[in-house]
């Protein structure tokens, strides 16, 4: 089947999507963003056409109707399944990573007890690995880094105790070895894992062994369908370093209008927070940018900021929004620059604000800069569109509503679950559009 894939290369993370022919949604995927930029568009891209398969899983299983009503808890414990084959050998090879980086470590006479500590590490991971992805279970983050980061710092502390080593130096092997591993495309094993998971799934759901054969048939027919990658269009944030041709490249503002477009047929204005920049977009009734403004070069305001606040709190990021909400007192924030931030923190904690009233504040004060650069680019006109990774921050939204009531009145806000996927969702309009109504039949190469 021809695919058509949009990659939305941010400062923070990556994202691709593929739609086919009658320009349907059926993959979505996203990773973190790193210094190598080919990896990232690459894994991204990856990342989506998996999740187009799960599309297709679904779509073929509804057809078949083999599951009766057991279709969603399946396909759920296969996704479950498939991401712990895929962590497992992730795990195994940083584990000979750092074994390669321990022989050329120079510690001394303590070589050998790290070396003896760092295999009892990843024994200790690897039998901690499959609660992470049974039923129920919670991350606080999807990337690789952030998972195996976060069990072998706990690890590691608990081993170099016990046997009397640095932790340092445990640590020292892990950050020369993960950007490694991390940078590696895994593409070969998706066919492997997904097998190996449709055998775990159906271990740890009996019940539809009696129906195997209708399930395993269309699902291995789905694996043997080649997606082709018809045409690939890239933008974001770092659109200048993706490997494409200049061709299969274009803006953020362009993307992100036409994107906005594309969820809301109606959309008349576009407000992105992401990362690293917020843009204001004014788009016709065909998603056609009419006008736009942008922040300057400073990240005041978005998503980095946000994440620095969260360091300064000791807190997750995902954690900001619903501490605001919890807030009964409104708190003046004066400064949305970053360098300034962590000392204004500091005094309004000092001065006896909760904390959070000083974030509800906090997320006020970001919203109102974003409606300065709405008021530049001609205000806000129904509808009105709210994307990014910012635009899932529940404090924010609430800041948004209530700011956009106080100066224009009753607007419709539209605001998709998927928000952070338009640029992308843009990027693969403009790649079908290349070959469907442009007649183009050149590839990206990524």
């Amino acid at each position: 089947m021809r695919c058509f894939i949009g990659i939305d290369l941010g400062s923070t993370t990556t994202k691709a999507v593929v739609i086919d022919e009658r320009q349907n949604v059926i993959g979505r995927g996203i990773t973190n963003s790193r210094s190598n930029y080919d990896t990232a568009a690459a894994i991204a891209k990856q990342e989506a056409l998996v999740n187009g398969r799960f599309h297709l899983f679904r779509q073929a299983l509804a057809q078949g109707g083999a599951l009766n009503g057991q279709l969603e808890g399946f396909l759920a414990q296969l996704e479950r399944d498939f991401r712990a084959e895929q962590y497992q050998e992730q795990l195994a090879d940083l584990a000979e990573t750092c074994q390669r980086s321990l022989a050329s470590a120079r510690f001394g006479d303590d070589t050998r007890a790290v070396g003896e500590a760092l295999e009892e590490v990843f024994r200790r991971i690897l039998a901690e690995a499959p609660a992470m992805f049974a039923p129920g279970a919670r991350r606080k983050s999807d990337f690789f880094r952030d998972i195996a980061g976060s069990q072998y710092l706990a690890a590691g502390e608990s081993v170099a105790k016990e046997m009397g080593i640095r932790y340092d130096y445990l640590l020292n092997l892990f950050d020369r070895s993960i950007i490694e591993v991390e940078n590696r495309v895994y593409a070969e094993s998706i066919r492997r894992h997904l097998l190996a998971a449709l055998e775990r799934t159906f271990a740890a759901m009996p019940e539809t062994a009696g129906r195997r054969a209708q399930v395993e048939a269309p699902v291995k027919g789905i694996l043997d369908t080649d997606m082709e990658e018809t045409y690939v269009v890239g933008t974001g944030y770092g659109r200048a370093r993706l490997p494409f041709s200049k061709e299969h490249v274009r803006s953020e503002i362009l993307c992100h209008g036409l994107g906005a477009h594309v969820m809301y047929p109606q959309t008349a204005t576009v407000l992105d927070i992401g990362g690293q920049d917020t843009k204001a977009i004014q788009v016709d009734p065909q998603g056609i940018v009419e006008s736009f403004q942008m922040n300057d070069r400073c990240a005041a305001g978005c998503g980095r900021y946000l994440g620095y606040i969260a360091d300064e709190m000791n807190m997750g990021l995902h954690e900001l929004g619903p501490l605001a909400m919890k807030s009964t007192k409104t708190v003046r924030i004066n400064s949305t620059c970053t360098v300034f931030a962590g000392a204004e923190l500091r005094d309004r904690l000092a001065l006896g604000d909760k904390r959070e009233d000083i974030m509800a504040g906090l997320h006020r004060s970001i919203i109102l800069r974003a409606m300065s650069i709405l008021a530049r680019s001609g205000g806000i006109r129904n509808e009105f569109t709210f994307t990014g990774g910012v635009a899932k921050n529940e404090a924010a939204v609430k800041a948004l509503k209530e700011l956009v009531f106080e100066n224009y009145g009753e607007m419709t806000l539209n605001i998709d679950p998927d928000s952070i996927y338009t640029g992308a969702l843009g990027g693969a309009t403009f790649a079908w559009r290349a070959v469907v109504e442009e007649g183009k039949t050149a590839e990206a190469r990524a």
